[in-house]
């Protein structure tokens, strides 16, 4: 340093190497974190057709192995990109919670994800964070909530994304349970145009990847709810699109959802030995998780309010079945 304080240039030269040379120093690497990207999609892949536990549990290593990675040294892009990842996994896992009825740790899943998406500046994974707590509250029955909830999703995700369309779709069910049917038709409407402007999906199966067929029987769903007979025709265009010849192996979930749909409908247009049958047919696949036994439920207490002969055989079913379950929302 001479007598100004200034350094030498060689000194100059030096700290600047130095600085790149911390600033690129990582001990994660990117082939680490394209091994958990595909680790990622693979699970989220998995998420329709696995029983929700055995999924938490591979959810929960990688989830830890983010963890870990977080204290090794690495880029800020290496940073952002095991952020947004990590957020995923969170996600994903507070999805099974839901499925599992186990509440507190979805809830502890879901801020997590969206602290990791906020300092990533991710907003799609913070649109999906409010999405699936829409689901998660209105499945509780907190109606107005759920609305809310879907709502904020909207506001946050990126124009023309699977989660854009999965959130409006969201609000459509809420809005059914509310009893708004001319928010329901809206929400439809939407979802609808929205879906059929979407970019052709690389895996159908992928949880946070929208496709037509979700759209199908979102419809059958929420028209099921405000009591619309139409939703038999949605219903049974999912059950005959996605389990040919009754081979339900593909999207085993989904279809047991639309035979729920279509019991509520038959009830509606007072078919109940039809009714009967589609609901036993989606409680006894072993393929309705725990979030979803409330909806097998009212087809069973329809069908003992009308104090039909199958009632006593669908309570049963039922009962077998609040110990087991393995279903998409």
């Amino acid at each position: 340093m001479d007598e100004f304080g200034t350094l030498p240039a060689h000194d100059g030269d030096f700290n600047a190497l130095e600085l790149a040379r911390r600033v690129s120093a990582s001990d994660v690497g990117k082939e680490t974190l394209s091994r958990l990207e595909d680790a990622f999609d693979e699970l989220a892949v998995l998420y329709p057709v696995s029983p929700p536990q055995e999924l938490l549990e591979r959810v929960r290593k990688h989830s830890a192995y983010v963890a870990h990675l977080l204290d090794a040294r690495m880029t800020l892009a290496e940073q952002r990109r095991l952020y947004v990842v990590g957020g995923w996994f969170q996600l994903l896992g507070a999805t099974l919670h839901i499925d599992l009825n186990q509440e507190h740790a979805a809830t502890a899943r879901l801020k997590t994800a969206e602290t990791l998406a906020r300092h990533a500046e991710h907003s799609e994974i913070r649109a999906w964070c409010h999405e699936t707590d829409a689901w998660r509250v209105l499945t509780d029955g907190a109606y107005g909530r759920a609305l809310d909830l879907s709502q904020a999703a909207q506001e946050w995700a990126p124009a023309g994304s699977s989660v854009a369309v999965q959130a409006t779709a969201q609000e459509g069910r809420a809005r059914a349970r509310l009893g708004d049917s001319k928010g329901v038709r809206l929400a439809i409407d939407n979802v609808q145009r929205m879906s059929a402007a979407l970019e052709p999906v690389k895996n159908a199966k992928h949880h946070y990847q929208y496709e037509p067929g979700k759209s199908l029987a979102y419809t059958a769903t929420t028209l099921a709810w405000i009591g619309d007979p139409a939703a038999e025709s949605y219903a049974r265009e999912v059950i005959a699109g996605l389990a040919p010849a009754d081979d339900v192996q593909k999207w085993p979930r989904r279809v047991a959802s639309a035979n729920i749909d279509l019991a509520l409908a038959l009830l509606v247009d007072d078919r109940p030995d039809e009714a009967c049958d589609a609901a036993q047919r989606a409680i006894l696949s072993g393929r309705v998780v725990p979030s979803n036994h409330w909806r097998a439920l009212e087809v069973v207490r329809a069908v003992e309010a009308r104090k039909l002969p199958e009632a006593p055989d669908l309570r049963e079913a039922y009962q077998g079945m609040s110990s087991v379950g393995a279903g998409e929302r």
